[in-house]
């Protein structure tokens, strides 16, 4: 989609100087001084966001409790909590078949989800009057306040360093990122909940680590489902930045996609056992809650397996110079990796198929050849 252009832009020879009339490039020193202004102005801006999120952060460390997980038990808590977390994002980090993302971009974008989930906190206890309308207050509440915001401050974690990076080059990269601000999420939040089931315990000592084992237990199921949601938000932002005519429709529906799965589950999870009873479905609370996250982050993930599917069979079509067709494209790259009978991928020992379809894309392009001789046949360093 090209620019916008003034009539009189439009109209004129090439030779006419349109400056500060219908065009602008920078100049004077005042074009240049307001250049300066707005690429400052933009650095700062971040600067003040990430100042501003440390501030809450310290914040928290004191008014809640949070610096008890310097303790280190607390602290195996803590990082118990999350193992399922980072296995799931260090699997979506495997599943990305371009370049490996640097590890000082996925270390700053964890960290920064860790930062910006403050900005979330903030936010869902100003609008927690939300929850007093009747009957629907807390799925209101999930819907328009809970699941949008925490679905946006972790996007603002990736968009604000690693989406600018130029390590960033695929679009399956913005899943990636968008799981390890997840991921940072993820540990943060279960830090609060873990350190404040010590403080609402009043006797010190055994009972206070119980609490905080089964906080723990209770959080390494929820961890997952944030490092799912972001990465949809997260890959979608990826589309956007190769898409750029299009960026902002883009990431709006990668944003309410995650925050819809987000929504949903945390209404499904606080209603749960009204709706089992409504069904009379006589499950055992705890047994009905694990079940529940498991089959629901099972479904969510799996539709996220099929879409980073789909990206790798695309590009490893691309790759192997066929042309690339999606249909049945995730069963096909199943097959792929499917173990043959002595145990070694079907991928990795196809070089076989690989030397048939070269030859046989050779010997179509010199039967092209062939047939019309008077046309230049383009080598790869003419076409660049």
């Amino acid at each position: 989609m090209e620019d916008e252009r003034d009539p009189i832009e439009e109209g004129a020879t090439d030779s006419a100087d349109l400056y500060d009339v219908a065009t602008w490039e920078s100049r004077s020193s005042l074009d240049r001084i307001a250049g300066g202004v707005h690429r400052w102005g933009r650095r700062l801006g971040r600067i003040v966001v990430v100042l501003l999120a440390l501030a809450i952060l310290a914040a928290q460390f004191v008014l809640t409790g949070l610096a008890s997980v310097r303790d280190p038990i607390i602290g195996a808590f803590v990082l118990m909590s999350v193992v399922p977390a980072f296995g799931l994002a260090a699997y979506i980090w495997y599943a990305d078949v371009t370049t490996s993302e640097p590890l000082s971009l996925l270390v700053a974008t964890f960290l920064l989800g860790v930062l910006f989930a403050g900005f979330a906190a903030i936010i869902n206890t100003l609008a927690g009057v939300v929850t007093l309308v009747p009957v629907v207050g807390m799925a209101l509440f999930f819907y328009l306040v809970v699941a949008p915001v925490e679905e946006f401050v972790k996007w603002l974690a990736i968009r604000l360093y690693a989406f600018r990076s130029d390590r960033f080059d695929a679009v399956v990269d913005g899943a990636v990122y968008g799981a390890m601000a997840g991921l940072g999420f993820a540990t943060i939040e279960n830090a609060i909940y873990i350190t404040q089931s010590i403080t609402d315990v009043s006797t010190i000592g055994q009972q206070q680590i119980a609490s905080a084992g089964q906080t723990a237990a209770v959080r390494l199921l929820a961890g997952p489902g944030h490092v799912i949601y972001s990465a949809f938000a997260g890959y979608y932002l990826g589309l956007a930045k190769f898409n750029r005519e299009n960026a902002g429709p883009i990431v709006v529906k990668g944003l309410l996609i995650a925050a819809f799965i987000h929504a949903t589950y945390n209404t499904l999870v606080t209603y749960l056992e009204p709706i089992l009873d409504l069904l009379g479905i006589g499950v055992a609370p705890g047994l009905a809650f694990i079940g529940f996250i498991v089959v629901y982050d099972g479904v969510f993930g799996y539709l996220l397996y099929r879409k980073l599917a789909r990206y790798r069979n695309a590009y490893r079509q691309i790759d192997m110079g066929t042309s690339v067709s999606f249909e049945d494209g995730v069963e096909r790259d199943r097959a792929d990796f499917e173990e043959s009978a002595d145990g070694v991928g079907d991928f990795e020992t196809s070089e076989e198929t690989a030397e048939r379809r070269r030859a046989d894309r050779d010997r179509s392009d010199d039967e092209y050849a062939e047939s019309r001789p008077t046309e230049r046949r383009y080598s790869d360093d003419d076409s660049e």
